[in-house]
């Protein structure tokens, strides 16, 4: 017999044209156990709004609702509701349509095109290039209520793209909207971004049925629905900013293990897996266990498996599957000498730590998979790498483990676009751990991409061509000493 998914656990249920799907959805409505929140939608939580619901889940009821949209205009530059509600997509025709709490502005345009990026189900968003031309056409409309940002917004944000990452970043912007407006009809507006980007380079010498897959349809996986909207919240941030690149200086091969060692090394730590730095050293040199800590050695062990493989770190997702697959099988590697965690499976115990509680067991799947609706829209690799760290981290979907993983998929992320590392020394573990906890609390994401970027702009200053030489400056930055006795030192290669 197929195992029946857990309807009631499903907050979002589509209406469905086959006869027998609409006719259990009306049964479960009459019965009371879901309700109707809009034309063809449904859910089973009896408790928050209609705008609430609808608000978390908006992105995979767009794209359900109007398959083949583009979030346009502002709406791919804010990747939310104006003041007064407006969301913009470009459309096969121009309609205003409402849902609870929300005013939808479908403008008759051009479908989604190559370099557009994916949200959820058939529901696409403008491409930077292609936002910024859409963000130069002329509204009717002022203020929260124009399809369009202000002019000195755009162009606040085009200076933030040379301030970071410089005038070549910039120009990749115009080179990609020249080469999109001929194929959108957006000629002029080129002309004004072209004049835009001209004056600012001059200036500065910036998502119960009989049949499994028609029930996947209708119900989608159970999903932890407070986590998804958090993870919006990085996600919202994350297009709003923009990141250093930081390229990987430590690329042939012996400087990449000897980096790896000490990523291996600090990633432990920060669990309690505490080594001596030269017992360390001989458990990665020799490839064998102390005998009195086989198990902490292992861990150290299969860390440095994983992270000293430039072929395997060279691997990410392309799709929501492979996430559930790379993250299987790196935690089966890593902690393959831990029988009694599981290595390789998902937890079968609800964890804690301290007053949180992580991601509900029946909830683990379904929630990684609707992650990554906001993961395959984020193009700069810091924003990818910060992303998933703490997606993974958040889900904590094994017994053990969860943070070395969160932190091995981050620095994947990282060198398979050819960028420097991250690693979070011992000295910075609490503005580590004290960032995580105030994105998971207080929903506030900035001192988290504030500490990540720091430790990215020290990480990648820490280069040579061995470990000796990295140890050097290393201990120059204290990295470490416990935060109690010192501070981190960005760039250890400067005097101090």
């Amino acid at each position: 017999m197929e195992k029946k998914l857990p309807i009631l656990l499903q907050e979002v249920i589509f209406g469905s044209s086959d006869s027998n799907i609409s006719k259990q959805i009306s049964k479960l409505n009459k019965s009371g156990k879901i309700r109707k929140i809009a034309p063809k939608l449904y859910t089973s939580n009896q408790y928050d709004t209609a705008e609430e619901i609808i608000r978390r889940n908006l992105f995979s009821i767009l794209g359900h609702l109007y398959p083949g949209a583009v979030l346009s205009h502002r709406s791919a530059i804010e990747f939310e509701p104006t003041s007064t509600g407006q969301l913009f997509l470009t459309y096969k025709y121009t309609r205003k349509a409402e849902l609870p709490g929300l005013t939808l502005r479908l403008l008759e345009g051009n479908g989604p095109i190559g370099g557009d990026n994916p949200l959820a189900g058939d529901l696409y968003a403008s491409q930077r290039a292609r936002a910024y031309l859409e963000n130069l056409q002329t509204s009717r409309k002022p203020g929260p209520d124009s399809k369009t940002l202000p002019i000195a917004e755009i162009e606040r944000r085009l200076a933030q793209i040379i301030t970071v990452n410089g005038e070549e970043e910039l120009n990749k912007v115009r080179d990609n909207a020249r080469m999109i407006s001929k194929k959108l009809g957006l000629n002029a507006e080129f002309s004004k971004l072209n004049n835009i980007i001209s004056a600012l380079l001059t200036t500065h010498s910036a998502k119960i049925l009989e049949s499994p897959v028609a029930a996947a349809r209708a119900f989608g996986v159970p999903y932890d629905s407070a986590r998804l909207e958090l993870f919006e919240i990085l996600f919202r941030e994350l297009k709003q900013q923009e990141f250093k690149y930081r390229e990987e200086k430590n690329s042939n091969i012996k400087a990449f293990r000897s980096f790896a060692f000490y990523e291996s090394y600090f990633s432990n730590y920060i669990e309690g897996t505490e080594f001596q730095i030269e017992e360390a050293k001989q458990i990665i040199k020799s490839q064998k266990p102390l005998r009195a800590r086989k198990e902490d050695s292992h861990d150290l062990l299969g860390t440095y498996k994983i992270v000293s493989d430039p072929e395997e770190m060279n691997v990410i997702p392309e799709k929501a599957e492979d996430l559930l697959e790379l993250l299987l099988r790196r935690h089966r590697i890593m902690l393959e000498a831990r029988s009694n965690i599981n290595p390789g499976k998902f937890k079968d115990i609800n964890t804690f730590a301290g007053q949180t509680s992580f991601v509900d067991i029946n909830l683990v799947r379904g929630t990684l998979l609707k992650s990554f609706y906001f993961y395959q829209s984020l193009q700069h690799p810091f924003a990818r790498a910060a992303y998933m760290m703490f997606v993974v981290s958040e889900v904590h979907p094994f017994l053990d483990g969860n943070g070395r993983i969160a932190r091995v998929m981050m620095n994947a992320e990282l060198v398979s676009s050819k960028q420097a590392k991250i690693i979070i020394p011992t000295v910075y573990r609490d503005d580590y751990l004290g960032a995580l906890r105030r994105l998971t609390r207080q929903r506030d994401s900035k001192p988290f991409l504030q500490m990540l970027s720091r430790a990215h702009e020290f990480s990648s200053s820490v280069t040579g061509r061995d470990m000796n030489e990295m140890q050097i400056l290393l201990d120059r930055s204290n990295a470490f000493i416990e935060h109690t006795e010192a501070k981190l030192i960005i760039n250890p290669s400067s005097p101090v």
